[in-house]
């Protein structure tokens, strides 16, 4: 049914997409497909990492510990968005065509007064890909 999960990550607030992270293992596991974590940095230096290849580093060891702790077959793949405040929710549509992959599983926040007005990145994501995007609260 699905070739390969796609599952976006914010490495300053992982504890925040636990939940998305294990649904997204559960349906690796059932289909065995393997999994790809994206990441969206800026050039600036951040909370995570000073520079975008110390950010892919990083998530590369994130993957790593996932691909361990959930038996997966995993991949990563570190994208640079010029504010990625502004333009996440386009660097992760991208991303779906760059990376191949036909189903995301991504975290999303209960929503509030302004997601009324201005749609979540989760919001985006799901209304424009062109993949089927599992919204996980």
């Amino acid at each position: 049914m699905y070739t390969k999960i796609m599952v976006p990550v914010d490495l300053a607030h992982i504890e925040r997409i636990d939940k998305a992270l294990v649904t997204a293992a559960d349906l690796a596991r059932h289909f065995d497909i393997p999994v790809c974590y994206v990441g969206v940095t800026g050039e600036a230096p951040s909370a995570v990492a000073h520079n975008p290849t110390e950010y892919a580093e990083k998530l590369e060891a994130f993957g790593r510990e996932q691909a361990s702790r959930h038996g997966l077959t995993v991949e990563t793949a570190a994208r640079i968005g010029h504010d990625p405040a502004i333009d996440l929710a386009d660097t992760l549509i991208q991303a779906i065509a760059d990376t191949g992959c036909d189903v995301v599983v991504m975290a999303s926040h209960v929503p509030g007064f302004p997601d009324h007005i201005f749609s979540s990145n989760a919001g985006s994501v799901a209304s424009f890909a062109p993949v089927s995007v599992f919204v996980v609260r």
